[in-house]
């Protein structure tokens, strides 16, 4: 065969070679980690490929939103349960 048509041969089967693992290294270390953290609701970092957890502004200043639904709201955005309700005093026994 033509050397030529020989040399164009192994340069294609490389530079599609590389092409795969590119994609596959895209794949793996982009696309799955950013579909698994959008799934468990928390926030994507595509810079720094980084998945952070969402936090509401009332847990750093200690603040406590006031309206129930909007407090609600906020916590099904982020994906957290409403806390549980403080249980009810037990009554003191009279002597």
């Amino acid at each position: 065969m033509n050397p030529t048509i020989e040399r164009l041969k192994l340069i294609f089967l490389g530079v599609f070679a590389l092409l795969v693992v590119g994609v596959a290294v895209w794949t793996f270390g982009w696309a799955i980690p950013e579909k698994n953290c959008k799934e468990a609701r928390k926030w994507w970092d595509p810079g720094q490929r980084v998945c952070a957890q969402p936090v509401l502004i009332s847990d750093i200043t200690g603040r406590t939103i006031q309206d129930k639904q909007a407090e609600a709201e906020a916590r099904a955005a982020i994906g957290r349960p409403a806390p549980a309700p403080a249980p009810a005093p037990a009554p003191q026994q009279q002597p």
